[in-house]
């Protein structure tokens, strides 16, 4: 690595050091690994003491639709990220393909950051839900203006608010392809966490 590629990635550290992004990814993931946890400990409390895993899960693949699940996660993933991922991640692994489906939940989850950068840049347009929304997101809107790029690309690896960070992104009006590129990395999320829960429910 040249002097001078050193000396940008130094003041690089320096600038997200000295305005808080590492402490902010670190209080937040601790924060963020808490549901996780609780998640997953409730599914395994579930499976040894209430019912097998597979046969609520059984019961969800025979009573709902694969449309219905799917349109529900988008839904939830367009709207703050209401839904744990993780739940429906735990869903993908009792069905037939469950690769398939669990690839199927993280383009879905993208597309859910994709509607909500485009909702942020919409919303603008409408001064009441504007002047609402900047109100209420003011803490997220200035960390946006701050890191930009890596706090999507944060948003979209870790157990953070995914959606929001999408929607700050879209206030802002953040670069649309820069923010594309950014958003993409959700996809390793799932595979990621889908690793761990399926790990845990074998």
């Amino acid at each position: 690595m040249s002097k001078q590629k050193k000396s940008k990635v130094r003041l690089l550290h320096q600038y997200y050091k000295y305005t808080g992004f590492y402490s902010f990814i670190w209080e937040n993931s601790k924060k963020a690994l808490l549901p996780l946890a609780t998640v997953i400990g409730i599914l395994l409390y579930i499976n040894y003491r209430v019912m097998s895993i597979d046969d609520m899960l059984y019961y969800v693949t025979q009573n709902f639709s694969d449309l219905s699940i799917f349109s529900l996660f988008l839904i939830s993933e367009s709207i703050l990220g209401l839904l744990p991922p993780d739940i429906f991640i735990a869903w993908t692994k009792n069905t037939q393909s469950p690769l398939l489906y669990l690839s199927i939940l993280a383009v879905l989850s993208y597309l859910g950051g994709v509607i909500s950068y485009y909702k942020g840049r919409t919303l603008l347009l409408i001064p009441k839900i504007n002047d609402y929304l900047e109100g209420k997101m003011t803490k997220h809107i200035k960390n946006m203006q701050k890191w930009g790029g890596f706090l999507i690309a944060v948003g979209a690896l870790l157990p953070l608010p995914f959606a929001i960070a999408c929607l700050a992104a879209g206030m802002i009006k953040f670069p649309q392809k820069q923010f594309f590129i950014f958003a993409s990395l959700r996809v390793f999320r799932f595979v990621i966490y889908g690793y761990i829960i399926y790990s845990a429910l074998s």
